[in-house]
C-alpha cells in the first residue's frame, strides 16, 4: 500500500481544567467548599476573600492579649479593608465576586436581630472580655472528687480510682474484678474483697447506677434508692429487672402477671417506676459535641407563594487582589503570576455559577413540592432527579450532585435536597402517590392509635388501601422500620 497523508477534521468532548473545577465544587458540601477555599487561598496570593470567617469570634494576637469581636454598638469593618500596603480595590475588570453580586443580595443582616440597639448601652462584663466556655466536667473528675472527700485512707483511694478507671463512658464495669485482681502487682496484697469493697463504694456514688456490671444491676440500684416508693411496688420491682428483664422489654405482660401474681394497676405502678431509671447514668457526662448544618438555601413564604433564597452566610466573596493585577498590567510580574490571574477568574467564576445553579435547582423543587410547604410530607408527591434535570436543561448526574449534601431551610425543619426526590406506590385511581408521603401517613396513624391495642403492618396496610394507596404488608414493614417505629408487639401497653 502507498502511504499518504490526509487532512481529516473530527469533534470530540474534552474536560477542560476549568470544567473540572467546577463539577468538583458543585459536589462539595459546605464545609468541605470552604476547606478547599482556604487552601486555594494559601496557594495563589492573586486571590482574596472579602468576608472573613472570624470577624465575630475572638482573636489571640501575637503578644497574647485578646482582641474581642466588635461590639453590638460599634460598626464592623468594612468588607475588603485591608492593611497598609495591600490593594483596596479590585482591579479594574477583574473584582468580580463569587456568588450573587451586591445588588443582588439581600438586604437582611444575619448579624442583626439580637435586641440590642446602637445607641443602647451594656454592662461593664458585657463590654469586657467575652465569656469562654468552661471545660466539661468528666465522669471520671466528678467520682473523684466525691472519693476525695469520702475517703480518707490512701489504700481505698487508690481502690477506687482503680475501679473508676476501669469504667465505661455510660458508667459500666465491663471488666470482671476477677481479671482486674489478676493485673495487680502480688507485692501489693490486695484482696478481692477489698475490690468488692472499692465498687459498693463507687456504686454508692452520684450518678445513681455508676459502677453496675449490667443493665440489671444498674436498674437495681437506682430502685433501691429511688425515694418514695411503696415497699410492694419496690419488691416487685427488683424482681422484674433481676430476674425478668427481657419479658419487661418485650411487654410481656401476662407471663409477668403470672410470674409475679399481680394485677394491671400493680404492673402499670412496677412500669412508672423502671421507667424512671435511666440505663445510662455515664452518658450526661459524656463531652459529645453537637454538630449541626448549615442551609445552602432558604424557604419562606411570601405574597405570591413561597419564595427561595440563598444563604449568604454560606457564599463566600472571593476577588482578585488589586496590587498584584495592577502589576500583571503593567509588566512588572512573573509569567507565572499569569496563570495564577486565570486560576483565580477560573474560580471566581464557577463559584458563582455553582451557587446559581442551587438556587435554579431549588426553586425548581420547591416549584413541584408547592403542597409539602404549605401542608406537610403527607402532601409530598413523587419526583425524579430526570424531571428537574429537563425542566433546566441539566444533566441528571449534575442534579445528583447539587442535591447531595446540600440543605433546605423550610418552615417544617432543615432537609437536604434529596428528601424532596423519592420513589412512588400506585393507588387505584391510577395516579401516583410519594414514598415519603406514605411514611408520613404510617407515622400519623402510628401516633393515633390505642396504646391497648396498636396497629399491625397488615392492618396498617389495609387502611392504607381503603384511602386508595395499593401497598403490601412488607413495605408497611420496611416504612416503619425507616422511622424507627417498634414493631405491634413492643408499642404494647398496659
Amino acid at each position: 500500500m502507498k502511504q499518504s497523508l490526509q487532512l481529516r477534521t473530527s469533534q470530540h468532548l474534552a474536560l477542560t481544567p476549568q470544567l473540572q473545577q467546577s463539577i468538583r465544587l458543585l459536589q462539595l458540601s459546605t464545609l468541605e467548599l470552604h476547606q478547599e477555599i482556604e487552601q486555594i487561598l494559601g496557594d495563589n496570593p492573586l486571590l482574596e476573600r472579602l468576608d472573613d470567617p472570624l470577624d465575630h469570634s475572638v482573636r489571640l494576637l501575637a503578644d497574647g492579649a485578646i482582641n474581642n469581636a466588635p461590639a453590638p454598638g460599634e460598626a464592623p469593618p468594612a468588607p475588603g479593608q485591608q492593611a497598609e500596603g495591600e490593594g483596596s480595590a479590585p482591579a479594574e475588570g477583574e473584582g468580580a465576586e463569587g456568588g450573587a453580586a451586591d445588588g443582588d443580595r439581600p438586604d437582611t443582616d444575619w448579624n442583626e436581630g439580637s435586641g440590642t440597639s446602637s445607641g443602647s448601652s451594656s454592662s461593664d462584663d458585657e463590654d469586657g472580655r467575652p465569656q469562654l466556655e468552661a471545660c466539661a466536667i468528666t465522669l471520671r473528675e466528678h467520682l473523684m472528687e466525691q472519693v476525695r472527700e469520702t475517703l480518707l485512707s490512701t489504700r481505698d483511694r487508690a481502690l477506687a480510682e482503680l475501679v473508676i478507671d476501669a469504667l465505661d463512658d455510660n458508667g459500666y464495669l465491663e471488666e470482671p474484678l476477677d481479671d482486674i485482681h489478676a493485673r495487680l502487682p502480688e507485692e501489693l496484697e490486695v484482696d478481692l474483697d477489698e475490690l468488692r469493697c472499692a465498687l459498693a463504694m463507687v456504686q454508692s456514688m452520684d450518678p445513681v447506677g455508676v459502677g453496675a456490671r449490667s443493665a440489671a444491676e444498674c436498674l437495681a440500684l437506682q430502685i433501691r434508692r429511688m425515694p418514695g416508693v411503696p415497699m410492694v411496688t419496690r419488691r416487685m420491682a427488683l424482681k422484674i429487672v433481676e430476674g425478668y428483664l427481657t419479658w419487661f422489654a418485650q411487654r410481656e405482660y401476662s407471663k409477668l402477671k403470672k410470674a409475679l401474681d399481680c394485677d394491671d394497676e400493680d404492673l402499670r405502678e412496677v412500669q412508672a417506676v423502671v421507667r424512671q431509671c435511666n440505663p445510662h447514668p455515664g452518658a450526661a457526662f459524656a463531652s459529645n459535641v453537637s454538630d449541626y448544618v448549615v442551609p445552602d438555601v432558604i424557604v419562606r413564604r411570601a405574597k405570591n407563594g413561597w419564595a427561595v433564597t440563598l444563604n449568604p452566610d454560606v457564599m463566600p466573596r472571593l476577588r482578585v487582589n488589586s496590587l498584584y493585577a495592577t502589576m500583571l498590567k503593567q509588566g512588572r510580574s512573573e509569567s507565572q503570576m499569569g496563570a495564577q490571574m486565570q486560576e483565580a477568574k477560573w474560580l471566581i467564576k464557577n463559584m458563582r455559577q455553582r451557587f446559581d445553579t442551587i438556587l435554579r435547582v431549588a426553586e425548581a423543587i420547591v416549584e413541584r413540592q408547592r403542597n409539602f410547604f404549605s401542608h406537610g410530607a403527607v402532601a409530598m408527591r413523587p419526583l425524579v432527579l430526570r424531571e428537574i434535570a429537563d425542566t433546566l436543561g441539566l444533566h441528571e448526574s449534575t442534579i445528583s450532585r447539587v442535591t447531595t449534601q446540600k440543605y433546605m431551610l423550610t418552615p417544617h425543619g432543615m432537609f437536604e435536597l434529596k428528601y424532596f426526590f423519592g420513589s412512588h406506590v400506585a393507588t387505584e385511581a391510577g395516579g401516583e402517590a410519594s414514598s415519603t408521603a406514605i411514611r408520613a401517613l404510617i407515622a400519623q396513624l402510628t401516633g393515633a392509635e390505642d396504646p391497648k391495642n396498636p396497629l399491625s403492618d397488615s392492618k396498617i396496610a389495609e387502611m392504607l388501601g381503603e384511602q386508595g394507596m395499593v401497598i403490601a404488608r412488607r413495605t408497611v414493614a420496611k416504612y416503619r422500620e425507616a422511622l424507627k417505629i417498634p414493631p405491634v408487639s413492643l408499642r404494647k401497653a398496659l
